[in-house]
């Protein structure tokens, strides 16, 4: 089982729970810990980093929650294959997932445009057909490995700087979260054949499926966006755990 190396965690605003799991990522991100490998136990946090049981219980569970360790019972917790995972129901960044599986994000922008709506699409948002919507399409990429594509149609009036934001600084996900407060959300979930500009933007290989996430999301009782999210199926999995 590896060691932590520091004695105490460098002096920082964030609370010590996130300092432990900071240290544990970094770990993990530049490759000292692989797949597989026992990570320090509870005890072994306590003693190292100075901190109570309850912190460091809370900086492994949550990184257990995150699907970034695997916990053996009796055993101790281990680095979980970084196989991208993501729960169907929840609403959330792109861009914080990869982050808190220790990786690096990076988005590339294929277009940012204004379009008249078919009626398909006027038909989802509940508009006039021709209607205008804003529309974004991207790359979501993690540790350089495209992981999602993102293609996206938003209601102007409910974010009309969308097209001046700079999506490889922020997502969509976290602009509209900010300027269109999420009130519902609606997820279908399919798996389907890419077609030919999907398969390249993805890199993915001839006959391969992929995950299709389609999402609306509705502020002040209006569809604020639809999104539809491409994942490789071959780097990506659905997974949620349910109590009723």
């Amino acid at each position: 089982m590896p060691k932590l190396v520091s004695a105490k965690p460098p002096a920082s605003l964030q609370p010590l729970y996130l300092q432990v799991k900071r240290h544990i990522l970094e770990n993990i991100r530049s490759g000292k810990w692989g797949t597989l490998t026992r990570v320090p136990s509870e005890n072994d946090i306590v003693r190292s980093f100075g901190v109570s049981r309850m912190t460091a219980n809370r900086a492994l569970r949550e990184l257990r929650d995150a699907g970034v360790l695997v916990r053996v019972a009796g055993v101790g917790s281990f680095v979980a294959d970084q196989h991208a995972h993501a729960h169907p129901l929840k609403i959330r960044s792109i861009a914080d997932e990869i982050r808190e599986r220790g990786h690096a994000h990076r988005a590339e922008i294929i277009s940012l445009e204004r379009i008249r709506a078919a009626a398909e699409l006027a038909a989802d948002f509940g508009i006039a057909s021709r209607s205008e919507l804003y529309s974004s399409v991207l790359v979501h990429f993690e540790n350089d490995r495209p992981i999602q594509l993102e293609e996206r149609y938003v209601l102007p009036k409910l974010a009309p700087d969308y097209l001046t934001v700079d999506f490889s600084r922020t997502t969509p996900y976290d602009y509209l979260i900010r300027v269109a407060p999420l009130q519902e959300a609606e997820h279908v979930l399919r798996a389907v054949m890419p077609d030919e500009r999907t398969r390249v933007l993805l890199t993915m290989a001839l006959n391969e499926p992929c995950l299709l996430m389609i999402r609306r999301t509705w502020t002040a009782g209006a569809i604020a966006s639809l999104a539809r999210l491409y994942y490789p199926g071959s780097r990506y999995e659905m997974s949620g755990r349910f109590r009723p």
